[in-house]
């Protein structure tokens, strides 16, 4: 696996929107993330497509891929940070450039619908990023409290090895409306964290992280960016699950078909987030 440079205070990024057109719909969200990135230390800058209109953005899958291609061979851009998932961006794989951006390797961050993007890109040999986009964590940055805010700068920023798993006492789980002015940069009330939960299995398993947003996965079962069998071995399989909160027994549905896949008995782990809350089910 080939691996980016690391970001450093400084660093360049490029903002794009290769899922869905969030930010002309919630242009303040946007704009309070950019701020955010540029406080942590970071040079920040957007592609005409970044802010383009919602309806343009899904009528333009190759625009869309080309200012991925063009973020990836741009040697002034250190970084590249997604604005915002959707349900979208499947549609471009098909008109990314593997070969330059495999020559032009850089740290890559987004997560939900980009699942299907670090996904592709992780099959042919590179390692990816799950984590914040600018409107979906950075626009909120300032109401995260202090140890997460300090993880999150570690993530970006510290060469060392770092803990996936630690020990918050509280989650927040989503957003007040974005719609609403008052809301901007604030969190939904946090919840109790009782850590983690093991369901099965003993002993310590070793492997390579690949998953994502288990609905986007679901989009690519049967595609030509479906991984091949064996790129399961020694996997630890993550997965979350989105805002629409798919049912207890979708969820099932689809590991179910995991394991008709035998991708259980290849894989080393499976960790699944706590991305909604399930105690209504």
């Amino acid at each position: 696996m080939r691996k980016p440079r690391r970001l450093r205070p400084g660093s360049q990024l490029v903002v794009i929107s290769p899922a869905w057109g969030g930010p002309s719909l919630f242009p303040r969200v946007h704009e309070s993330g950019l701020r955010n990135l540029e406080l942590l230390g970071f040079r920040v800058h957007e592609y005409p497509g970044t802010r383009m209109e919602a309806d343009k953005t899904y009528q333009n899958p190759r625009l869309r891929a080309e200012e991925v291609n063009r973020a990836f061979a741009d040697p002034d851009i250190d970084g590249i940070i997604t604005t915002i998932g959707g349900d979208d961006s499947a549609r471009i794989l098909k008109y990314l450039d593997l070969e330059l951006i495999a020559a032009n390797h850089k740290f890559f961050m987004g997560y939900s619908d980009i699942t299907t993007i670090n996904s592709w890109l992780n099959q042919h040999g590179l390692v990816m990023f799950n984590g914040p986009s600018v409107m979906a964590g950075f626009s909120q940055f300032a109401s995260f409290d202090e140890k997460y805010q300090r993880y999150l700068r570690d993530y970006l920023f510290s060469p060392q090895e770092r803990n996936i798993l630690p020990s918050f006492e509280e989650y927040y789980d989503g957003y007040p409306d974005w719609a609403i002015e008052s809301n901007l940069g604030l969190l939904n009330p946090p919840r109790r964290n009782d850590g983690p939960r093991f369901l099965q299995g003993k002993g310590v398993s070793t492997g390579t992280l690949f998953g994502g947003c288990a609905e986007v996965l679901e989009m690519l079962k049967g595609t030509a960016f479906w991984p091949a069998p064996d790129f399961w071995d020694g996997k630890i399989l993550f997965l979350e699950t989105s805002e629409e909160k798919p049912s207890i027994d979708y969820m099932g549905f689809w590991l179910r078909n995991y394991g008709v896949m035998e991708v259980f008995q290849r894989i080393s782990g499976l960790l699944i987030g706590r991305a909604r809350d399930y105690s209504d089910q």
